[in-house]
Order: structure tokens, then sequence, then C-alpha cells
């Protein structure tokens, strides 16, 4: 029995969230980064929003994977935050 899969909407919900997260995870990150050492123990805080935010981008593309080969057609009309949104 196979899972249900993510609709074109859940998709789109789904990955808007992500994104909206990243986006807030990378100026938390510009903060600290700003207010604290770049090396040492101070500067772990920083360093690893910064790799968390580069697995959230990692798991946007998969996501974004996902879509075009569960609905292709819809898919290339998809606006899609990651795509959008400059880090």
């Amino acid at each position: 029995m196979t899972k249900p899969r993510l609709t074109y909407d859940q998709h789109n919900q789904l990955g808007g969230c992500l994104a909206a997260i990243r986006r807030e995870l990378l100026t938390l990150e510009v903060q600290l980064a700003n207010a604290y050492p770049k090396v040492g123990p101070e500067a772990v805080p920083a360093r690893r929003m910064a790799q968390d935010c580069e697995l959230l981008g990692e798991a946007l593309g998969s996501l974004e994977d996902r879509l075009y080969d569960e609905h292709p057609r819809q898919g290339l009309f998809l606006k899609s935050p990651r795509l959008v949104e400059q880090p």
C-alpha cells in the first residue's frame, strides 16, 4: 500500500511555509553573525543556523522535484518561493 501523495495545493502551501521559515532563519542568522565573532564558541549559533538554512533549502529543492514528478502539468506554472527568494 502506498502513502497518499500531496496535492498540488498542499505542495504549494508546504513549500511556501518552508520558504518563509528559511527566510526568517536567514534573517536571524545574519543578525547573530553581525552581533558576535565569526570564530570561536560565540559563533556556533550563527553557524548552526546557516547550516539549518542550507538544509531547508535542500528540502525545498526535493519538494519541488516531487511536485514536478507528481504534478508535471501543474508544476510548470508554479511560482516557486525558492526561485523567487534571494538569500
